[in-house]
């Protein structure tokens, strides 16, 4: 949507500002309606190339956590919700995010649902977020609810935020090891081949592979580069197309070790909180079910809760099939929900399993760093070590021989 400037009176003052609209005539329009009167001769679209706030990347969860807690507490302060997305919108830097506001903003003044206007930006807001706000809606209680979002948006992000920040430091470390070894094989490894072959000498068979291994990288770096390009692209490819590759791919993820354990006591936190969150905010459970099987992030977790769902339907309780999978819902986890059934607390009971899996999270997150950087040092300290080691035999041959 293009961007204009403008000017316009307030009383006995002039008034500037930039706004987002579809035309000239929309301009004038919104003015208006915000008491200002404007100056015609003065509303012109903004050009592109002095638009700096550009976007990359979408827009951040934090963005929308901000944006949900805000609209609440001005809803909850009695603002209509049109001058709150309005307000909201002005304030936005991220120009995404603003556009979409304002487009959700006129789709309400148009006469739409809230939660149909936010429909139409699925990128954004997701189901279970329409879903709630729709339930909002319906029963009067729309800042309630937004605020459980927020809660909810937090702590998921929260999550998030401690596996990336658990994968950042092996990342470097491999980065770095690929980047020094590539440096050894490419770059020091043919200065010692060159020196080996004014020796004239016979090289050792590990040092003959190491010098091969640089000769074949050194003459087919381009190919490589693009061989590993193609692979990655083709493995991204077929798992967003395929869901039998997905499948594959989440089960095997689920069998390694440690890091099976992380994403299990990830999934469950996350499935116990967005029930929690869904049955509260008034959607039926089998609803809630639906939308938490496509919010867990993986397909074996996703296909359990399916099932569950089913058997649900027919009349049995939560707990009951959940049983059935025990390699997914630990007997604690279940044992926890049948007593919450029990008792009509299944939500206060669903937030205690999440609050329990959130720490274990960082426990899990914990051992494994733990086992990882170990690992990592003992891969590059090998590594290294062998191609130097092969670059030293023929020196030891050679000396052997002199001293022979």
């Amino acid at each position: 949507m293009p961007v204009f400037v403008w000017e316009g009176r307030v009383g006995e003052q002039i008034e500037k500002g930039e706004m987002e609209a579809p035309n000239k005539s929309a301009v004038l329009a919104r003015l208006r309606q915000m008491q200002i009167q404007p100056i015609p001769t003065k509303i012109k679209p903004k050009g592109r190339l002095l638009d700096l706030n550009i976007n990359i990347g979408g827009v951040p969860n934090n963005d929308i956590v901000v944006f949900t807690r805000q609209l609440s507490t001005m809803i909850d302060a009695g603002l209509p919700l049109v001058r709150s997305l309005d307000v909201l919108a002005e304030q936005q830097k991220n120009s995404m995010f603003k556009t979409t506001i304002n487009q959700v903003k006129e789709s309400v003044e148009a006469g739409s649902a809230f939660a149909d206007s936010l429909s139409k930006h699925p990128k954004i807001f997701s189901n279970l977020y329409v879903s709630l706000v729709q339930a909002g809606e319906a029963g009067g209680v729309l800042d309630v609810i937004l605020k459980r979002l927020a809660d909810y948006l937090e702590k998921m992000e929260s999550i998030k935020r401690k596996i990336r920040g658990a994968m950042v430091y092996p990342a470097i470390v491999i980065g770095v090891a690929v980047a020094v070894l590539a440096i050894v094989i490419i770059f020091v490894v043919p200065v010692f081949a060159e020196m080996f072959k004014d020796m004239g000498t016979t090289l050792p068979t590990l040092t003959q592979m190491v010098v091969d291994i640089s000769n074949f990288t050194r003459n087919n770096i381009v190919y490589i580069l693009i061989g590993l390009a193609v692979v990655i692209v083709a493995v991204l490819t077929s798992y967003k197309r395929s869901e039998k590759v997905r499948r594959l791919y989440d089960a095997f993820l689920l069998k390694m070790w440690l890091i099976g354990n992380l994403i299990q006591k990830t999934a469950i936190a996350r499935f116990c909180r967005t029930l929690a969150t869904l049955t509260s905010g008034g959607i039926p459970i089998l609803d809630g079910l639906q939308i938490t099987a496509k919010a867990s992030g993986n397909m074996i977790i996703e296909d359990a809760i399916l099932r569950a769902r089913n058997e649900i339907s027919q009349g049995t309780t939560l707990a009951d099939p959940l049983r059935r999978e025990p390699k997914i819902f630990p007997p604690m986890v279940t044992s926890m929900i049948s007593i919450g059934e029990q008792t009509g607390a299944l939500d206060d009971m669903l937030n205690k399993i999440a609050d329990f899996y959130e720490d274990e999270v960082d426990v899990a997150v914990s051992s494994l760093m733990s086992a990882l950087e170990p690992l990592m040092i003992v891969f590059l300290g090998g590594t290294v070590g062998i191609i130097v080691v092969s670059m030293y035999l023929p020196m030891f041959k050679l000396v052997s021989s002199l001293a022979g």
